[in-house]
C-alpha cells in the first residue's frame, strides 16, 4: 500500500468513526423496533407497551411493540439475537429467558453471551393459591396436607418451564412435598379448572390471578417473592414458612451484543427516570411490578444469577418442553 493510500484508508476509517459517534448522539433518530416474545394482551406485553409509550414520549422518535410469539419465547429473542446491533431493535427481557438456557438443549444462541443488558424495569411475584375448597389455609397447612397424601395433589401451571411452572417445582424440593405437574396452554385454562377444582394448586402471576382471589374464587397462601405484596398485604410469603424460598418474575430490557455503549447508556437512563415517575410506579404497581432500576451492568447480574438459579431448578425437576 502506497503512503497516499494509507493516508486515504486512515481518513476513511476517521470519518466512519465520526459518523458512528455521531449517530450514537443523535439516537434514536428514527423508530426502534422492541420484540416482546408473546402474543398481545399478556401481562408482559402490556408492560412493554407503558413503558414503550414512555420512551417515545421522551426520546422524540416512536418505540413499537412487535410480538413475535412462539418456541417458548425463543422465536423473538433469536429475532433479536440475529438484528444488527444499531440499537433500533430491543428484547422485552423476562424469566424464560432465564429458564430456556437449560430447559432448550439446542438454542442457537446463548442468552448471558449474545443479548447486552440494557435495563432492569420491574420484579412481580407469582402467588401460592389453591382452590376455595381445598382444605388448607396456610402453607404449613398445604405442606402436612402434602405429606399426608403424597402424590395426590395436583399442581397446575401455565405450560412446562414457565416461571409458574418452575415457581412450584422450587417448591417440591425445598418442601419435599410430591405433587403430580398438570402443564396447560397458557394461565386461562389452567385457572379455569383451578377454580373449578380439577386441579389443586398453581403459582400463577399475581396480575392474572388477582381478580379470582379477590373475588373468592382462589384463596391465596403465599406469595413467592421475598416480601409481602403491597395489593394482599395480609398474605404471608412463602418464605416466612419455608426459609430461602424466592421466586418471582422479572423483566427488563436487552440489545444486540455489540451494540453501542452510548446507546444503551442512554436508553438506560431514560428507563430509570421512568422508573423513578411516581404516575408510572403506581402503573406499575397495579400490575404487581416493584420497578429494578439501576446500570446496565446491574441488570446483566440479575440475567446471570437467575439463570443460573433456574438451572438448578430445571434439572433437579426434569422438566421438558412440550
Amino acid at each position: 500500500m502506497t503512503r497516499l493510500s494509507r493516508f486515504a484508508a486512515l481518513a476513511v476509517f476517521a470519518a466512519l468513526s465520526c459518523i458512528g459517534t455521531a449517530s450514537a448522539a443523535d439516537y434514536p433518530t428514527h423508530t426502534v423496533k422492541w420484540v416482546v416474545g408473546y402474543p398481545p394482551g399478556g401481562t408482559t406485553d402490556v408492560l412493554a407497551r407503558i413503558i414503550a409509550q414512555w420512551l417515545s414520549e421522551k426520546m422524540g422518535q416512536q418505540f413499537i411493540i412487535e410480538n413475535k410469539p412462539g418456541g417458548g419465547n425463543n422465536i423473538g429473542t433469536e429475532f433479536v439475537v440475529n438484528a444488527p446491533p444499531d440499537g433500533y431493535t430491543m428484547l422485552l427481557v423476562n424469566p424464560a429467558n432465564g429458564i430456556n438456557a437449560t430447559l432448550y438443549k439446542n438454542l442457537s444462541f446463548n442468552f448471558v453471551r449474545d443479548i447486552a443488558p440494557v435495563a432492569g424495569l420491574v420484579r412481580t411475584p407469582n402467588v401460592m393459591e389453591v382452590t376455595a375448597s381445598f382444605p388448607a389455609k396456610t402453607v404449613a397447612e398445604f405442606i402436612a396436607y402434602c405429606k399426608k397424601n403424597p402424590g395426590k395433589i395436583n399442581m397446575a401451571s401455565s405450560g412446562s418451564g414457565t416461571s409458574v411452572h418452575l415457581s412450584g417445582e422450587l417448591f417440591k424440593s425445598m418442601t419435599g412435598c410430591d405433587m403430580l405437574h398438570v402443564p396447560y396452554k397458557g394461565a386461562g385454562p389452567a385457572l379455569s379448572d383451578l377454580i373449578a377444582g380439577q386441579v389443586n394448586v398453581m403459582f400463577d402471576n399475581l396480575p392474572s390471578s388477582a381478580p379470582h382471589i379477590k373475588g373468592g374464587r382462589l384463596r391465596a397462601l403465599g406469595m413467592t417473592s421475598a416480601q409481602r405484596e403491597p395489593s394482599m398485604p395480609d398474605v404471608p410469603t412463602i418464605g416466612e414458612t419455608v426459609p430461602g424460598y424466592e421466586a418471582t418474575a422479572w423483566f427488563g430490557v436487552g440489545m444486540p451484543k455489540g451494540t453501542p455503549r452510548e446507546i444503551i447508556e442512554k436508553v438506560n437512563a431514560e428507563v430509570n427516570r421512568a422508573l423513578a415517575d411516581p404516575k408510572m410506579r403506581e402503573r406499575l404497581a397495579e400490575l404487581g411490578g416493584a420497578p429494578i432500576p439501576g446500570t446496565p451492568e446491574d441488570f446483566g447480574k440479575v440475567i446471570r444469577d437467575e439463570t443460573a438459579k433456574w438451572e438448578k431448578v430445571v434439572n433437579s425437576s426434569g422438566a421438558k418442553v412440550e
